[in-house]
């Protein structure tokens, strides 16, 4: 048997790192990139989480002044910081929602119904959605246009928001005279109810439609 000299072995070793070393490291090489680059985002949506709520703690605290009134120039600016900087974060969005009460609160439903549309087009999540869906609905009905708040509420809603999207249907259609097509929404708000749900003024409303039949 021939043994090899060192020399052989090591240029089989440099012809072996020739051929497979270089991959090799750059797997691992990528690997280690990968890891710390999810760590390096993580802690970037942490980050971003952290500071867009400390704003959007400030957005809240505008409404806690002698008058009970929030600053509707601090709000405007507060808000119109947390879409710039953390526009990507819920509390973006949950920024918008206050603004749009605030703006409802004075009377601008124009702005109310442009700060609500931009959530409903790109929703970070379904209950953010469907809330200012259903804000929406309601802003555009009190500007007259209730056929448009009723599009917005076309199609099926997931079960934990039926109710509440079918009894403002139902307000929506006795709006518009349609009380037949209204208490059948309501009898749908009812039914999506837990059992032992409180019916209150959703009971009362198919209350008065009923006198209306009588």
């Amino acid at each position: 048997m021939t043994t090899r000299t060192e020399e052989e072995q090591l240029a089989d070793i440099k012809d072996w790192w020739q051929r497979n070393g270089m991959p090799l490291l750059t797997g691992a090489l990528l690997a280690l990139v990968v890891v710390f680059g999810w760590q390096a985002w993580k802690k970037y949506q942490n980050n971003q989480a952290q500071g867009a709520s400390i704003i959007y703690q400030q957005l809240l605290e505008t409404a806690l002044n002698p008058t009970g009134q929030p600053d509707p120039a601090k709000v405007a600016e507060l808000a119109s910081k947390l879409t710039s900087e953390y526009g990507g974060t819920r509390y973006a969005q949950y920024g918008r929602l206050f603004v749009a009460k605030v703006a409802v609160d004075s009377g601008r439903l124009d702005d109310a119904a442009l700060e609500l549309k931009a959530i409903v087009d790109k929703p970070v999540d379904a209950t953010l959605g469907e809330l200012a869906r259903q804000r929406l609905a309601r802003v555009l009905s009190a500007q007259g246009k209730v056929e448009e708040g009723l599009k917005l509420l076309e199609g099926e809603a997931e079960k934990a928001y039926v109710a509440t999207r079918e009894e403002l249907r139902g307000d929506l259609l006795v709006q518009l005279k349609r009380t037949d097509d209204a208490r059948a929404a309501y009898e749908k708000a009812k039914a999506a109810l837990p059992e032992d749900a409180a019916l209150g003024a959703l009971q009362i409303k198919l209350d008065d439609l009923a006198k209306g039949d009588a």
